[in-house]
């Protein structure tokens, strides 16, 4: 087991990233293990407009890579490993991964939220071959084709309009008959000439053999069902929270999001949790972020308080080996 680190991140979105920015800016030793790819959320999201600081907006891979950036900078260590399980040693918590078992007395843990799937036939067989729930990863792939985007929040409205610089038509299908998204994107979206909607309307199958060639649409007050022809679908219809290894370990919403007090802390000395992880949590970058610093700062407290008491046991200690 490496023990070599004094706090341990699981997740390198904005959470993540700006926890290992203060607990090394405090010569903390700290290494950060990402999944996938540093950034989260915001490193497949276009247009960062509403993170303070930059008035003309930036892009999401751009953000991303300045944040850790600055971490790195200041000594926080990342691999790119995936942790099934973490357990309890005394005062030390153990992560296990793709490559060893790393030990440490602090870990903040920051593994954010996947997209919620459809659930429906057809989506896992047609995922990478006209599904997709990133569009800036794969919008290219759709252009002067029909498109459909499921939801109706931010993201869906955000990744939708997005998407119209590529296909020749998109199309927002929603579940409700008004939109849940902040008033600024209902009003583009509405407004915008290349977009129309599906109210009141779920998707029960999605359709085609190698490629999306449509989705089999029930209406939700009349019950009729009907076919909707597209070649791509980007699917936006919630998160769930990467906390199924973390169960009995940790307090766990009915959703599955982990219970914290206001200063991140777990209920577990030394284990915090903080960002889109966490119970409550606004969903927001500048929200992660603030999450991820506060976690940081009562780690490193945490830290001091643990060393005191280690110094004060060695000076109650009697002298000697006898």
């Amino acid at each position: 087991m490496n023990r070599d680190y004094e706090v341990l991140i699981v997740g390198g979105g904005p959470a993540g990233l700006a926890a290992g920015l203060y607990t090394a800016r405090a010569r903390r030793k700290t290494l950060l293990l990402e999944r996938g790819i540093h950034g989260g959320q915001i490193a497949i999201t276009g247009l960062v407009e509403n993170y303070p600081g930059f008035p003309d907006g930036i892009e999401g891979p751009e953000l991303a890579e300045r944040m850790l950036q600055q971490a790195t900078k200041f000594g926080m260590e990342i691999e790119y490993a995936e942790v099934p399980t973490l357990r309890l040693e005394g005062a030390l918590k153990v992560l296990s991964t793709d490559y060893g078992e790393y030990g440490a007395p602090v870990v903040i843990l920051a593994g954010g939220s996947d997209h919620t799937k459809l659930g429906v036939p057809g989506e896992a067989e047609l995922t990478g071959k006209g599904v997709s729930y990133c569009a800036t990863c794969d919008g290219a792939f759709f252009k002067d084709q029909e498109v459909a985007v499921v939801g109706g929040g931010d993201s869906a409205l955000d990744e939708g309009l997005f998407l119209t610089k590529f296909a020749s038509r998109l199309t927002i299908i929603h579940r409700r008959d008004a939109l849940r998204a902040s008033k600024i994107l209902q009003e583009r979206a509405l407004a915008h000439p290349q977009l129309r909607f599906i109210w009141d309307t779920v998707v029960e199958e999605v359709l085609g053999h190698d490629q999306v060639t449509g989705l089999r649409l029930r209406n939700l007050k009349s019950g009729l069902r009907s076919e909707f022809t597209c070649q791509g679908v980007f699917v936006y219809i919630g998160l769930r929270p990467n906390t199924g290894y973390l169960r009995g370990l940790v307090k766990l919403d009915d959703q599955g999001y982990i219970i914290t007090d206001e200063v991140m802390e777990t209920g577990v000395p030394g284990l915090y949790a903080a960002g889109d992880i966490r119970h409550n949590a606004a969903r927001q970058l500048a929200s992660a972020v603030g999450d991820g610093v506060t976690a940081a700062i009562q780690a490193e407290r945490y830290l001091a308080e643990l060393a005191a008491g280690v110094a004060g046991q060695k000076a109650q200690a009697p002298a000697g080996g006898h």
